[in-house]
């Protein structure tokens, strides 16, 4: 009764009407039940439902032991993103909590294609690379750490299509790989930004079926060790977790996102302007000082193209 309780509670639902027609609707969840895809995999459920469907489209699958540990365990990968110890912090240099100031960025695809310019033709790159490259590279030289110490950049990596054969279609517990690129403060600050996109690619490489596998036998024979916060950035993309597709009978979502931002993670949240052409909105959350700096760095890379904050 206790789990159950605790469970009811971490996650809820709450609904605001507006004068305007339209409406807020806000889901609080506890994140050991699922993840982003399996968020948006119920958030679609129930707007189906609540437009008349008798059943989801799509039937949620519980499968757990799909993600199990192996029954020999078997760590085959370093897994920078782990700490070694689940008793004590990770000592090194972190973000104080005092003076932050949170700023959500719009970035258009006319700011994509002006980063491009700083990449060579033969490397192919996405836009979630790109961008977490530079937010990345902007944001450390905005903090002004130690050129001698190193720090990570965590991407969060949808695993369900990793394993042969898939996750099936409707699993909707976390599967989620989280690779880190690491860098020495001074090589990511001093090189061009082709540096930092190589290792962003590197890292998100690394997430196959067998480096899933190593992190579930890492868990398990290592107590669950807590992700290495002490200078790390991680960044999660929404844009392709459908959201902006959920539809309660009012139509498409206005926009999508957390309620907050944290200092020590970024998500690309999907939006739109007025032409219908796709734009990503990108919190961010630096210590004063350090957000005039990201700023000008941010400015510095995109050059012509004016950097545009998002009030949301």
């Amino acid at each position: 009764m206790v789990c159950q309780r605790m469970l009811e509670e971490q996650n809820t639902l709450d609904v605001t009407r507006l004068k305007c027609g339209g409406f807020i609707f806000a889901h609080r969840f506890n994140h050991t039940m699922g993840d982003g895809t399996g968020l948006s995999q119920f958030m679609t459920a129930v707007g189906e439902i609540a437009r008349g469907a008798l059943a989801p489209s799509t039937p949620p699958v519980w499968e757990r032991h799909l993600l199990s540990a192996r029954d020999a365990p078997l760590i085959t990968y370093q897994h920078e993103e782990y700490s070694h110890n689940t008793s004590s912090p990770e000592n090194g240099t972190i973000i104080l909590a005092d003076n932050l100031v949170c700023r959500s960025f719009l970035f258009r695809q006319s700011h994509i294609s002006s980063l491009r310019r700083f990449v060579p033709h033969n490397l192919r790159c996405s836009t979630f690379d790109i961008l977490s490259a530079c937010l990345w590279r902007c944001r450390t030289k905005a903090l002004e750490l130690d050129p001698n110490e190193d720090v990570r950049l965590i991407c969060i990596v949808n695993a369900r299509f990793k394993s042969n054969p898939p996750l099936p279609l409707g699993y909707y517990g976390n599967a989620l790989g989280f690779p880190a690129a690491s860098s020495n403060i001074g090589n990511l600050t001093q090189n061009p930004l082709e540096y930092a996109l190589k290792l962003v690619k590197q890292a998100k490489k690394k997430v196959t079926e067998e480096y899933m596998k190593s992190t579930m036998d890492l868990l398990v024979t290592r107590g669950r060790p807590n992700i290495k916060l002490a200078r790390s950035y991680i960044v999660s993309d929404l844009t392709r977790a459908k959201f902006k597709d959920i539809d309660f009978g009012w139509g498409e979502a206005v926009l999508i996102g957390p309620e907050t931002c944290w200092e020590l993670i970024s998500f690309y949240i999907p939006s739109k302007n007025k032409k219908g052409d796709d734009e990503i909105i990108v919190p961010v959350c630096l210590p004063a000082s350090a957000m005039k700096n990201f700023v000008k760095e941010l400015e510095d890379m995109l050059k012509d193209e004016p950097t545009v904050h998002a009030d949301i």
